[in-house]
């Protein structure tokens, strides 16, 4: 993980802490990503914990052709490189075709691969040879130790700076499970693995055309991630979800994010004694 320690270099932590991941699911405006940067560095600065700043400068993964993909690419790119250098922070964002990696690579410290994507090796490929860091969520119709063949893919083209992320495993039609073997397994492909506590929790494919979530249940969902051993987190938050853009239905209210941090930070403690 010298990696991740180089990516938070300018941050003051506990490097026995899990690290997070989390901001809005796409950039909705200036305003919102500045106030939940603001918010979460200021939490996560105070409880030692590293934190990497994410949002999506454009969704392409949308059950609707009328929902809000974003307000353009390169206006989305430029307030997340903003962010980044305001508050000093690493930054993350997905990207969703082979000839994407570049360009967005110019703008953050993470490349971030779709879960639906996991085995496009062009995708794959295209992010590994941009030297950023890759971060993989794994597929809703894959288990932990096929993962590998993502990992091999990234190696392969000469990157060794690769995350993986559990976000939940496809459970019917509308729901998804989470398989806490899947992060020890991933670990073994020597990266460190990630629980995606929001997405996790979404409900798809909802006759209505809008996403689903249940995210009274983020707690849990992170609570046992730290028990279990997971390296970092990744939670989408936004001030008020309920007029969210994307994802409302199963991010974490702003408010909420301080009180949960605590309570995992002293799981965390307990945890890394066993």
């Amino acid at each position: 993980m010298e990696f991740l320690h180089q990516l938070f270099q300018h941050q003051s932590y506990d490097k026995k802490n899990f690290f997070l991941i989390a901001g809005p699911c796409v950039v909705e405006s200036e305003e919102l990503v500045m106030e939940v940067a603001d918010t979460v560095s200021g939490i996560c600065r105070n409880l030692g914990i590293p934190y990497v700043f994410k949002a999506s400068y454009r969704k392409a993964n949308r059950t609707s052709a009328g929902s809000f993909t974003g307000i353009g690419d390169d206006n989305g790119l430029a307030l997340i490189k903003k962010v980044g250098e305001k508050y000093k922070l690493p930054t993350t964002s997905d990207i969703h075709a082979h000839d994407e990696a570049a360009p967005a690579a110019k703008y953050v410290d993470i490349l971030q691969i779709p879960a639906f994507l996991c085995r496009q090796t062009d995708i794959l490929v295209a992010a590994a040879e941009t030297g950023k860091i890759v971060n993989v969520k794994k597929g809703q119709f894959l288990s932990g130790p096929a993962m590998k063949f993502a990992v091999d893919k990234i190696r392969r083209a000469g990157n060794e700076k690769i995350v993986l992320t559990e976000r939940g495993t496809t459970f019917g039609y509308q729901d998804l499970v989470v398989d806490y073997r899947n992060i020890p397994w991933m670990q073994e492909h020597g990266t460190p693995v990630v629980m995606d506590c929001t997405h996790s929790l979404q409900q798809p494919n909802q006759t209505s055309g809008v996403t689903g979530g249940n995210p009274q249940l983020i707690g849990t969902i992170a609570k046992a991630a730290v028990a279990t051993g997971a390296d970092g987190l990744f939670i989408e938050t936004h001030p008020n979800p309920a007029i969210a853009k994307s994802d409302g239905a199963n991010m974490l209210r702003l408010d909420l994010l301080k009180g949960l941090l605590e309570q995992l930070v002293r799981l965390r403690k307990v945890a890394s004694d066993y």
